[in-house]
C-alpha cells in the first residue's frame, strides 16, 4: 500500500555473506536476557524477575512472529522464507529456550528461595491445618467463579481466550442425564490472583505461597459431583494476536480497532501448553481442537505460565533480595529556580534517562500549562500508559483554554486499548485528537509548545528517543532533547500540520522524517563516508539501536566497511548484519549490551576526519521504521551536548566489560571476557554512579 513512498534509489547488494535470520536473532536476545535469571551475582527476586521477562517476550513472539511459519509449515510449503523447514527449526530453538529455562526455575530458584525460607508449597507438602485453609480459600475465593463445561453436541469445545489458564479433564462414570461424555474444560478467570500467601497462622512464620493451580487441582473431584476425575492438565493456548484492521476500508479507525481488540483474544492458535504430566490423549485431542502440529505442543514442569510469577516479588516484600534502590537525579541542565523558558533561551536541555529523572519533562510540561503565556500545546503519544500524570497535564491545560492537539497512536501494539481510552477522554473535554496518518504508525516523540512573548510567538519543542511514559522512564535508557532551536522547532510545526492536514510536507530545514527523508538520509550519509575512506579519509560510524534488520541500512553499512569505514553498531535486540566475516564485514563490530535498564536509546554518530555529526531519532534500522512509521531523526548541534552524548551513550558502551556481548559472523554471541589484566566496568552502572554522585550535590 505504502509502495509509493519506497525509495528508488537503492543500490543493489554486492555479493556477500547471507543475514542472519531475524527471528533467530530475536530468541539469540533472550537468550541473552536469560543470562541474567542465570547469574549467581544478581539478586534472587530479580533473576525472578528476568524469567519472567523472557517469558513475557516469548509470549509476544509468539503472538507476533510463529503464524507465518505455522500456517507454512500446516500448508507442506518447503520453499521461501517460511516453510516447513522454518517453522521445524523455529520450534527446536523455542523448545530448547523453554526447556532451559524450567530447568532454572526448578532446580536453581526454587531450592534458593526454599533456602531462604520461601516456598510454593504444593498440595503433597501441605499439613492438614494448610489443607484446610487452602480449602476455605477454594470454597470463598475461587469455587464461585468457576464453571465446568462438559463436552456433547450442546456443549462444544469452549472458545479458549489467549493465554487464559484453563483445565481439562477426562471424567468417568456418567453424568446426571446417563451420558458417559468424559471431556470437561474448566476456564480460570483472569480476576484470580496466581499466587497467594499463607497467613501466618497456618505458614509456621515462613513465607509460604500456593499456586491457584495447586489450589484448583486439589479440588477438582469437588466441581464434578458423582463423576471420577481421571487425567487433568492445566494448559494455556497462545493466539496470533498482532491486531489487523484495513484503514483503507473503515470509516472510523477507533471504533473498527475497539471491536478489533475483542477478535484479538481468539485469533489463531499458534501454541499449546500443558502440564508435563498431561497424558497423550489430553495433548492430542487438545492439538486436535486447536488444529496445532505436534511441535506446537509445549510440556512444562511447572506453571503453564512464568510471567505470573512476578507477583511473586511482592508477595514476599523482601527489598534485600532486590536491586538496590535507585533514585534518578532531577535533570543536571535544569534549574529549579529559573523558568524553563528562560534557561532555554541560554541553550538546549538534554536529559538523559532513567539516570536521569523523567521528571524533568514533566515540569517542562507543567509550567507550558501554569503559564498564561502559552497558547498551544501539541503532542505525539505512541505509549504512556494507563495511568498517567502527563495526560492530567493535557486535560488541566484544556481546562486553562489552552489550544490542545494531541496526535494518538491507536495501534501501538498491545497499548491499543489504553491509547483509544486516552482518545475518547481529550476528546470529550475539547482537544483536539488526530490518529495520524492512514497505514502509518505515529511513533515519533515530540512536543511543541507555542508561547507568547511581547508582540511576537515563540516555540520550545521535546523531541525524545522513547515514549511519554513516566513507568517505562524509570525503566527503560532514553534521550529527551528540549530546544528553542528555531528551526528544530519550526520543522516540528510543519510535521505536526502535515499530521493534521496530510498536505504536503515543506522542506525541513533539520529533521530527517519517515517515510519520506529518514532512510535515503541514513543510506546517503553511510555510502558518503564509503566514498570518503575509499579516498583515504579517516571516517567513523557508531550506532546505537533497538534492532538492525532493513537490509538496504544493512548492506549499505557493509558496502562502506569494505571501503574503509570503521563501523561499531551497539544493537539491543535483533540484528542481521552477520559482523567480522573475513573479506567482507571485518570492519563492522557488533555488541548487544544488557544490563539493569532495557537500552532504547537510538544515537547515531557520523564522523569524517574532524567533522562529527549525531542524530538522535525514535526509530530502530528496520524497514518498518523506515516506510512504515512516521519516525524522526534531529542533529545535536552543540559541541558540549554533542560530546556528552558520545561520552554516555556510545563511548561508555563500547568499553562495557560487565553486560556486554559480542556478535559473531554465524549468528552467535558471546560475552565479553575482556583480557583480565585491566579493569572492567559495566556502562549502566557508571552512568548510575555519575548520576548518584549529581543527585547528592542537588540534595
Amino acid at each position: 500500500m505504502l509502495s509509493f513512498l519506497r525509495s528508488p534509489l537503492l543500490q543493489a547488494p554486492l555479493k556477500g555473506p547471507d543475514l542472519l535470520d531475524r527471528d533467530h536473532s530475536i530468541l539469540a536476545f533472550n537468550e541473552r536476557v536469560l543470562d541474567w535469571a542465570v547469574r549467581d551475582d544478581v539478586p534472587l527476586l530479580e533473576r525472578l524477575r528476568y524469567l519472567c521477562i523472557v517469558s513475557s517476550n516469548l509470549d509476544e513472539f509468539f503472538e507476533v512472529r510463529a503464524e507465518p511459519h505455522l500456517i507454512a509449515s500446516q500448508a507442506n510449503d518447503r520453499k521461501g522464507v517460511f516453510s516447513v523447514g522454518s517453522f521445524e527449526r523455529l520450534a527446536t530453538s523455542l523448545h530448547d529456550i523453554v526447556g532451559r529455562q524450567y530447568a532454572l526455575y526448578n532446580e536453581k530458584l526454587l531450592p534458593a528461595f526454599e533456602r531462604l525460607g520461601i516456598k510454593i508449597i504444593s498440595h503433597g507438602d501441605r499439613n492438614p491445618a494448610q489443607r484446610h485453609w487452602v480449602k476455605q480459600y477454594f470454597e470463598r475465593e475461587v469455587r464461585p467463579l468457576l464453571i465446568p463445561v462438559g463436552l456433547d453436541p450442546s456443549h462444544p469445545f469452549p472458545q479458549v481466550a489467549n493465554k487464559s489458564l484453563n483445565f481439562i479433564v477426562r471424567l468417568g462414570g456418567r453424568d446426571a442425564f446417563g451420558r458417559e461424555n468424559e471431556i470437561a474444560i474448566v476456564k480460570v478467570p483472569r480476576v484470580l490472583p496466581r499466587l497467594i500467601r499463607m497467613p501466618a497462622k497456618v505458614s509456621g512464620g515462613r513465607a509460604l505461597l500456593v499456586s491457584l493451580s495447586s489450589v484448583i487441582r486439589a479440588h477438582l473431584s469437588e466441581l464434578f459431583a458423582g463423576r471420577h476425575v481421571g487425567q487433568f492438565s492445566q494448559f494455556r493456548v497462545t493466539r496470533h494476536s498482532d491486531l489487523a484492521v484495513d484503514e483503507d476500508d473503515v470509516k472510523n479507525l477507533r471504533t473498527a480497532l475497539r471491536q478489533g481488540l475483542v477478535h484479538r483474544h481468539y485469533g489463531q492458535a499458534v501454541r499449546l501448553e500443558v502440564s508435563a504430566g498431561c497424558s497423550d490423549y489430553l495433548s492430542d485431542f487438545l492439538l486436535q481442537q486447536f488444529d496445532l502440529p505436534p511441535k506446537a505442543l509445549y510440556r512444562v514442569p511447572g506453571p503453564v505460565n512464568l510471567v505470573r510469577l512476578t507477583q511473586l516479588i511482592d508477595l514476599v516484600d523482601r527489598p534485600d533480595l532486590c536491586f538496590p534502590p535507585y533514585k534518578a537525579s532531577f535533570p543536571s541542565q535544569m534549574d529549579t529556580v529559573q523558568n524553563i523558558f528562560e534557561q532555554l533561551k541560554q541553550g538546549d536541555i538534554l536529559i538523559h534517562q532513567p539516570f536521569e529523572s523523567f521528571d524533568g519533562v514533566l515540569e517542562f510540561l507543567r509550567e507550558a500549562v501554569n503559564d498564561p503565556q502559552v497558547l498551544a500545546i501539541k503532542q505525539t503519544i505512541y505509549r504512556t500508559g494507563p495511568n498517567s500524570e502527563l495526560m492530567d497535564l493535557l486535560r488541566e491545560a484544556v481546562r486553562q483554554g489552552k489550544e490542545v492537539t494531541v496526535v494518538v497512536e491507536l495501534k501501538a501494539r498491545f497499548d491499543e486499548e489504553a491509547n483509544i481510552n486516552w482518545a475518547e477522554m481529550l476528546e470529550s473535554i475539547g482537544a483536539q485528537v488526530l490518529y495520524g496518518v492512514v497505514g502509518l504508525k505515529t511513533h515519533a516523540k515530540m512536543m511543541l509548545i507555542t508561547r507568547r512573548e511581547g508582540k511576537a510567538l515563540k516555540r520550545y519543542g521535546h523531541l525524545s528517543t522513547g515514549n511519554y511514559n513516566p513507568r517505562t522512564a524509570r525503566l527503560y535508557t532514553d534521550v529527551s532533547h528540549i530546544t528553542a532551536d528555531t528551526a528544530l522547532t519550526t520543522d516540528m510545526e510543519h510535521v505536526f500540520v502535515h499530521l493534521a492536514s496530510q498536505s504536503r510536507l515543506p522542506p525541513l530545514r533539520k529533521l530527517w522524517f519517515a517515510p519520506f527523508h529518514l532512510h535515503r538520509n541514513l543510506i546517503d550519509k553511510i555510502d558518503a563516508l564509503g566514498l570518503a575512506a575509499a579516498r583515504g579519509r579517516s571516517t567513523r560510524i557508531v550506532a546505537k539501536m533497538n534492532s538492525l534488520t532493513d537490509e538496504a541500512l544493512i548492506h549499505s553499512l557493509m558496502r562502506a566497511g569494505r571501503k574503509g569505514v570503521k563501523i561499531d553498531l551497539i544493537v539491543r535486540g535483533a540484528c542481521m548484519l552477520p559482523a567480522q566475516v573475513a573479506g567482507h564485514t571485518d570492519n563492522i563490530r557488533v555488541r548487544s549490551i544488557i544490563g539493569r535498564f532495557l537500552e532504547h536509546s537510538r544515537v547515531f554518530y557520523f564522523r569524517e576526519d574532524e567533522v562529527e555529526d549525531l542524530y538522535l531519532s525514535s526509530a530502530d534500522w528496520m524497514n518498518r521504521n523506515m516506510v512504515r512509521r512516521v519516525e524522526l531523526a534531529w542533529p545535536v548541534t552543540d559541541p558540549v551536548q554533542r560530546q556528552r552524548l558520545v561520552d554516555e551513550c556510545l563511548v561508555a558502551y563500547l568499553h562495557d566489560g560487565v553486560d556486554a556481548w559480542d556478535l559473531g559472523p554465524d549468528g552467535t554471541y558471546t560475552r565479553y571476557q575482556g583480557d583480565g589484566k585491566s579493569a572492567v566496568h559495566g556502562a549502566q552502572a557508571a552512568l548510575m554512579a555519575r548520576y548518584a554522585d549529581i543527585g547528592k550535590g542537588q540534595d
